[in-house]
């Protein structure tokens, strides 16, 4: 019997999939990749991936990404609150009005990128963030957060505003910072980066967190695993050429492959545990229908 998964992080909305997209789900689904959940990361996006995810039958996430805080304007709050409360909304049949919505994401705060760490963008960033966490908070949903450079204050606004956990995408911080998320609740994602040797901190951190508290993700096209990694002057040059090198969904079982190994657990071990813990992780999962 073929293995299931659930990519936890995706952007198949993304133009790198606009040639290919079904044969990029049919090869995940052919993986045995059987969710892909895609959040959102601008307001003008969240129809077009919403229709994305009835045509494909995949779970999604709305909200504002930080690197798209600085062209946001107050107004796409107000857009974000409307699609949530359309989404909720209960049909005569007691059923959701839209039931493949499972997270507020992806939000969070980057302070990697210096144009974003200037003071005036910073304080739009932690606006932003925040704002959405209440919106969370109010409507009682997981988040799927943006974690770079960013883990203490992402942690100080929880520990303000409280939420349905969620995900740490991407995790890339400390031990500490990693157990204090899963004391709120939160589980942490991880994905190519895992697949290179010289990614030791997160290799370790692979290895001494509990299991449950892992989630595997692609955040595809972007973080590829090693074997599909191409430095920039290579991707130049491989431009308009067949997207071999691109990454997608379907590459999550090899990825898992390098957890276990790491972890010296079995492949249906891990399997099994990321599965239900994104399932905890993001409840709306367990009621979730693929036809």
């Amino acid at each position: 019997m073929m293995l299931q998964w659930i990519d936890s992080h995706c952007h198949l909305d993304a133009p790198e999939f606009s040639v290919d997209r079904a044969d990029v789900f049919k090869r995940a689904q052919d993986e045995g990749v059987k969710w892909c959940v895609m959040p959102a990361v601008q307001a003008k996006d969240f129809e077009s991936l919403q229709g994305l995810a009835k045509l494909f039958h995949q779970p999604y996430a709305l909200g504002i990404h930080p690197l798209y805080v600085p062209h946001a304007q107050a107004e796409d709050l107000l857009a974000l609150e409307s699609c949530i409360q359309a989404a909720l909304a209960v049909n005569q049949a007691g059923e959701l009005s839209d039931p493949r919505m499972v997270a507020v994401g992806e939000i969070g705060l980057d302070f990697f990128v210096p144009a974003l760490c200037e003071p005036s963008m910073r304080e739009k960033q932690i606006f932003f963030y925040q704002a959405q966490l209440k919106l969370a908070q109010k409507y009682n949903l997981p988040v799927i957060l943006h974690v770079r450079k960013s883990a203490d204050q992402l942690l100080s606004g929880l520990r303000r505003c409280a939420v349905r956990g969620g995900i740490a995408h991407a995790f890339n911080g400390s031990l500490q910072q990693a157990q204090a998320f899963v004391e709120l609740g939160f589980v942490l994602g991880f994905g190519g980066t895992l697949t290179f040797d010289r990614a030791l901190q997160i290799r370790r951190l692979a290895t001494q967190l509990p299991l449950s508290s892992i989630v595997l993700e692609t955040d595809a096209p972007d973080i590829p695993p090693h074997w599909l990694y191409r430095t920039q002057s290579e991707r130049q040059s491989e431009q308009g050429l067949a997207p071999q090198n691109r990454n997608e969904p379907s590459q999550l079982p090899q990825i898992a492959q390098v957890l276990a190994q790491l972890r010296s657990e079995s492949l249906e071990y891990i399997a099994q545990a990321t599965f239900q813990n994104t399932l905890r992780a993001l409840p709306q999962l367990q009621f979730f229908q693929t036809p």
